[in-house]
């Protein structure tokens, strides 16, 4: 009961304060009325000094946002780049494996003289077997080889699977059949370019316009 008429007394003299005459408050008026202004002051010092804080950090979130996203790219950029070198690890054997193919000036010889005996096999008649001048490419060479062989379908389909067979690049261009006429009427004559490929030794290598010669 005690309590209650404290605060009801504390009311009332609030309610009879003269505004006018600030002198004359109690002093627990005068109390109020000081931490009123002083959290006033704190709230107002809070708002003008804090938005800038506020706006500092918010700066800093949001760099901190793209410092991650630049992150996390770069992050994809290197995984994208452990695959792009397997790739290009894949490619180079693969491109080994296919320079392999390729002989040697010292085994061209060898290499037709392989044709021939594939075109003996397959019981074709030979009209022509003429090798022409090499065509150097980057880093290889193509010899073109005119033939002219004479036989049933059959064997002429079987003599140019043989040489897609062979162990080094062979391919079978400009082809053009007709029959042979003649008594053995079942008989066609092909005339074709059988072109194979030789690796160009270092020496034999033409330096590329601007660049200095080895």
């Amino acid at each position: 009961m005690a309590a209650l008429d404290s605060v009801q007394r504390i009311f009332q003299e609030a309610q009879s304060l003269d505004m006018q005459n600030p002198g004359a408050w109690p002093r627990w008026a005068h109390v109020t009325a000081a931490a009123t202004v002083v959290i006033f002051i704190l709230a107002l010092g809070g708002y003008f000094f804090g938005k800038p804080l506020q706006e500092e950090l918010d700066k800093e979130r949001a760099h901190e946002q793209d410092l991650k996203s630049e992150f996390e790219r770069k992050q994809r950029k290197a995984a994208a780049l452990d695959a792009y070198r397997a790739q290009l690890k894949e490619m180079e054997r693969t491109f080994g494996d296919m320079l392999r193919q390729l002989p040697s000036k010292t085994e061209v010889p060898s290499l037709l003289n392989d044709i021939s005996q594939t075109r003996v096999a397959s019981a074709l008649e030979e009209e022509l077997f003429q090798p022409q001048g090499e065509v150097q490419k980057d880093f290889y060479a193509e010899i073109p080889n005119n033939i002219i062989v004479i036989g049933p379908y059959n064997n002429i389909g079987a003599f140019v699977s043989s040489v897609a067979g062979l162990s080094r690049i062979v391919t079978i261009d400009n082809v053009e059949l007709k029959p042979q006429g003649g008594p053995q009427k079942e008989n066609l004559r092909m005339v074709a370019q059988a072109k194979t490929y030789r690796y160009l030794e270092e020496s034999e290598k033409q330096p590329t316009a601007g660049a200095p010669k080895k």
